[in-house]
């Protein structure tokens, strides 16, 4: 073979495989080996999350299903199907309603407040302040610590006797308040979800720093005020982030149990005397389900909360739908 003839030789494999059947891919292997591959590398690596979606979500929800059309008690052999008399009763039930309607109140209380608390922290630390980074850690911190733990803080803070909250209105002459109990004990949980506004502001803090700064730079130019400029600029390209916060907030706060947590007596048995304003959904689930062993009554109470929130999540999408802008190309769609 001549010098001229060694660029042919090692065209004519090259032309063959690309004339072929096209099964081949450069790297000898075929096109459905390939994908096959890539299907099972996918599944592999989101099998941990598939399984525990299923063994950990799934099932103890099915299984809640079946338990709401039952009258098990967790214990006792003796039990009977009873179809849909759980729910029949939940509706009838008034103080299954009462404490919906606070935790409702609740929602519509803690969530904007926490929001408002968020972003106001978000924009403060995202000024250039000296030692930003320290701020925002620690206005973070209080987010990291676990419910428990924060529930047992507030209940030393406002304990009537020894709690510090009570200790400084006594350096002014104030008599001491049982923040613990009516009609004082909202607002405890109110300031325990203020103090973890932290996380809001993580979220607002990413927000703001993807807002372009070219169109505050020109509103300014065009005369508009800081203010006008946080209205009507940087909120709406933010409102996706509300929305989101909006919704994870008030999915959070109907299932709280952080009165529990702040109660006298956090037993199954104490749970029946926690004060009247802080006796809400989850807490009347909690009652049923280990005070009085009522797990099929208490399974459809979860169900029908379930449903509620479904609803509410839907509706919030609905009623936002023309004022939450989102940054996507429109090309992108196609």
């Amino acid at each position: 073979m001549t010098v001229g003839q060694i660029p042919q030789a090692v065209e004519r494999p090259r032309s063959a495989a690309r004339t072929g059947t096209g099964a081949v891919r450069s790297g000898g292997l075929p096109r459905t080996s390939m994908t096959a591959r890539r299907h099972r590398a996918f599944y592999m690596f989101t099998s941990p999350w598939i399984v525990g979606f299923l063994l950990l979500t799934v099932g103890p929800m099915a299984y809640a299903l079946w338990l709401s059309f039952t009258t098990f008690d967790g214990i006792s052999p003796n039990w009977s199907f009873v179809g849909l008399a759980n729910y029949r009763e939940l509706l009838a039930d008034q103080v299954t309603w009462d404490s919906l309607s606070r935790a409702g109140v609740f929602a519509l209380t803690s969530v904007p407040l926490s929001i408002a608390a968020g972003l106001a922290l978000a924009v403060l630390v995202n000024r250039p302040l000296r030692a930003r980074g320290l701020w925002r850690t620690l206005l973070y911190l209080p987010a990291v610590v676990p419910p428990v733990g924060a529930g047992l803080v507030f209940k030393a803070l406002f304990n009537r006797d020894s709690g510090a909250a009570n200790g400084v209105l006594n350096i002014f002459g104030i008599d001491a308040i049982a923040w613990l109990d009516d009609p004082y004990a909202r607002y405890v949980i109110l300031m325990a979800v203020l103090w973890g506004a932290g996380n809001v502001m993580i979220i607002s803090l990413a927000g703001l720093q993807d807002v372009p700064r070219e169109l505050h730079e020109a509103a300014r130019i065009d005369g508009a005020s800081a203010w006008r400029t946080f209205r009507s600029v940087t909120v709406p390209l933010l409102s996706p982030v509300l929305l989101f916060q909006a919704v994870t907030g008030m999915i959070a706060s109907v299932q709280t149990i952080m009165p529990l947590l702040i109660a006298a007596n956090p037993t199954p048995a104490g749970v029946t005397a926690i004060p009247q304003t802080n006796y809400m959904y989850m807490m009347h689930v909690f009652a049923e389900y280990f005070a009085l062993g009522r797990y099929g009554y208490a399974s459809a109470l979860l169900w029908v909360l379930f449903v509620l929130i479904l609803i509410a999540t839907g509706l919030i999408f609905k009623l936002t739908s023309g004022v939450v802008f989102y940054n996507v190309d429109p090309e992108a769609k196609k």
